[in-house]
């Protein structure tokens, strides 16, 4: 591989790790000739898979066109880039595991609002827009309204976590309380014991003083 500031053909690996949740191989690299450092990956060749577009247009698939397009719509969300690269990962993936191998671009935009939808509601709705060529309000209307019936389900599953984290709280509550009565009565009972012990040495010792 050839250096890509002086074009060398000859370089040392530094460091190799693995990338992009294990589907690639990330190599660090230094030029033996003006030592300097770039790097590579080794990922698995797929076999092409054609996407056909809205006006009957194919093309082979960019992933680097369906990230840029992620990216947009996650900009200013705070999402790392790393977690975007991922979700396209995800989505060759299962594009790969296909048994055809032509895909239309509405599918392809249909994965990606299923992993935005879970990842951040701002991205769905600025990718669904784009999309599925949102035309005016109402359109956004809709996919509000989508998403606010999805909801009910997450915050039931919350609500539901919520109680059985109060019960394993109260019941842990229980065991603290009914613990420190018996350390208490253990505690009282150490002080009985203990005066009952002084009762006794003093009692021997008068008896040793009287035995004197």
């Amino acid at each position: 591989m050839r250096c890509p500031f002086c074009q060398f053909p000859d370089n040392r690996v530094l460091e190799s790790r693995s990338a992009e949740s294990g589907q690639s191989v990330r190599r660090r690299r230094e030029c033996l000739r003006c030592n300097r450092r770039f790097t590579t990956y080794e990922r698995i060749e797929f076999v092409p898979i054609t996407v056909i577009k809205r006006d009957g247009d194919r093309e082979s698939f960019d992933r680097s066109k369906l990230l840029k397009g992620i990216i947009i719509a996650c900009e200013k969300t705070g999402i790392p880039q790393t977690q975007l690269e991922n979700i396209v990962e995800e989505i060759e993936a299962e594009l790969q595991q296909q048994a055809v191998r032509e895909v239309f671009s509405t599918e392809i935009g249909e994965l990606a609002l299923k992993h935005l939808q879970t990842l951040n509601e701002v991205a769905y709705i600025r990718f669904a827009s784009v999309h599925k060529q949102f035309k005016g309000i109402r359109d956004f209307v809709e996919i509000l309204n989508h998403l606010q019936e999805s909801a009910p389900n997450a915050l039931d599953e919350v609500s539901t976590s919520s109680h059985s984290d109060r019960a394993k709280g109260d019941q842990v509550n229980g065991d603290r309380m009914n613990g420190d009565r018996v350390n208490g009565d253990r505690v009282n009972g150490d002080q009985v014991s203990g005066k009952d012990d002084r009762e006794t040495v003093s009692s021997l010792s008068n008896n040793s003083s009287t035995i004197s």
